[in-house]
């Protein structure tokens, strides 16, 4: 059984939230305001870290109303290898020899070009049955040169 998927994401729109902290002002209200978004089946939030910070991206959608202090940004898709576990018990070590593994074992290698993602995909009534969320990790790739 593989536990890693492959994701094509579309180059394509995306809200930024801008580099923050969580509990910062602008990163806490970009938080409020893509919550209030009706949910689909999918997440539609990523999460990245920088150096100075996390950096929140929402995909943008047509007729979406975007407060005027969120950049719209162009993001670049491409190819992510995808990993669940438990948000914040995540053995990061463990995680990415199965992804390079997977990586190796199907042609592909990372891309650091890219930053990886992050996004929560528990549900609100998930996460109350269960105490806990889960989190899928987002890892750049291309294929094997």
């Amino acid at each position: 059984m593989q536990s890693i998927k492959i994701y094509e994401m579309p180059d394509c729109k995306m809200v930024s939230s801008g580099t923050g902290m969580f509990g910062e002002g602008k990163f806490g209200r970009f938080e409020e305001w893509f919550s209030k978004q009706k949910r689909g089946l999918f997440p539609k939030d990523f999460l990245y870290c920088e150096e100075a910070g996390f950096t929140w991206l929402y995909m943008l959608e047509d007729g979406m109303s975007v407060p005027l202090e969120f950049e719209i940004i162009d993001f670049k898709g491409g190819l992510y290898a995808a990993a669940t576990d438990i948000d914040q018990k995540t053995d990061m070590d463990s995680l990415n020899a199965e992804v390079d593994r997977f990586l190796s074992e199907n042609g592909f290698e990372r891309d650091d070009s890219r930053p990886q993602l992050g996004n929560i995909i528990t549900s609100p009534l998930a996460h109350e049955i269960m105490g806990y969320e889960q989190m899928d990790y987002y890892f750049p790739i291309k294929a094997k040169k």
